[in-house]
């Protein structure tokens, strides 16, 4: 039985078609250092001694950048991150602008400023390859992972390439989502997931209708304290700056097909499928098959890659050339999060 580490070794050779071979490149005239792995820039790391770290980076914005447009990940080691004020300081160094995670889907605490935990589900959980927010009409361009505590065993952050899952989907599914788009809908205040006063972090309904029609989402209050939301986005979005078309949604993880079994039976059993926590359909309402979210899964599965972390890794990814998920875990594990440089729909 091959273990998941094989597994995903095998797959990043198969999909790059290349042994992980550690090279190294060196921009002596910056002190960037670049160690690459897969055909990725594995590892930035600064090449002089007694450095301000945040100016340092600040310097290499524009080289960073370069290597994060065309590749889409960055990782940085070498940096004295022990705090999160720290992190954010330098998540500042190279963003625009950081962003409050409001509209949640899934449980994090907030460490500080706008610097918050990865998602707090159970260890044994994988969360699916996605792209951050890609079911709003505002996403961050970047997300930040820091590795405060790197897990004994598991706990990678899989990444995957969007512009290869956009190519690997079957070109008639990709047309039907371009054409009719995707439907969230999501139904809070049953006790089956986030109460809608954690996503959207107050307790002052007349704040979350303002909300909602601000950010074209259809809402019905059911009762007391029941709450429905409905939003059509894209399925499909092109990158601002590579003009890149990538697949762009989460609607296989909003998807009832994306429950285990027999939580989605229990779920069932309880409630009507129109009251399920969160369901994803056509944007006009219509069904999506399992056989066309299967396709869809099979995709994400072909580009998906891991690495190890290590305590004090920073990961830079742009969020929509490059999505990513979460492996179970065993022993204590922290990742931090944070978003930059906001993109509207259009």
């Amino acid at each position: 039985m091959i273990d998941r580490k094989s597994m995903m070794a095998n797959k990043r050779e198969k999909l790059l078609g290349m042994k992980p071979t550690k090279v190294q490149f060196e921009t002596l005239k910056l002190g960037l250092k670049v160690e690459w792995e897969y055909g990725l820039p594995l590892i930035v790391k600064p090449n002089v001694q007694d450095l301000n770290e945040v100016k340092w980076l600040q310097s290499q914005k524009e080289e960073i950048e370069k290597l994060l447009y065309k590749h889409g990940v960055v990782r940085m080691r070498g940096f004295s991150t022990r705090y999160s004020e720290k992190f954010q300081e330098i998540v500042q160094a190279l963003s625009s602008e950081l962003l409050e995670y409001k509209e949640r889907s899934t449980p994090r605490s907030q460490v500080s400023g706008k610097i918050y935990t990865s998602t707090e589900y159970p260890e044994d959980q994988f969360i699916p390859l996605h792209n951050e927010n890609s079911y709003s009409n505002i996403w961050p361009n970047k997300i930040w992972f820091y590795c405060h505590t790197a897990a004994e065993d598991g706990g990678e952050t899989p990444i995957g390439d969007s512009r290869k899952v956009y190519q690997l989907i079957d070109p008639e599914i990709r047309r039907t989502f371009e054409q009719k788009r995707v439907m969230y809908v999501r139904n809070y205040g049953m006790g089956l997931d986030l109460p809608w006063q954690q996503a959207f972090q107050t307790e002052d309904k007349s704040v979350v209708e303002a909300y909602c029609r601000q950010h074209d989402i259809e809402f019905e209050w059911l009762g007391e304290n029941r709450l429905r939301t409905r939003q059509v986005r894209q399925a499909v979005t092109v990158h601002p700056q590579t003009g890149e078309h990538v697949w762009f949604n989460q609607a296989h993880l909003f998807h009832v097909s994306n429950l285990q079994k027999h939580v989605r039976d229990s779920l069932l059993a309880v409630v009507n499928e129109i009251d399920l926590p969160r369901n994803a359909f056509f944007g006009d309402g219509s069904i999506i098959d399992q056989e066309i979210l299967e396709n869809i899964r099979e995709a994400y599965r072909q580009v998906e890659i891991s690495f190890p972390w290590e305590q004090g890794d920073i990961m830079l990814l742009d969020n929509i050339l490059m999505t990513h998920g979460r492996a179970p875990f065993k022993g204590k594990r922290k990742i931090l999060v944070s978003m930059s440089d906001p993109i509207k729909a259009h």
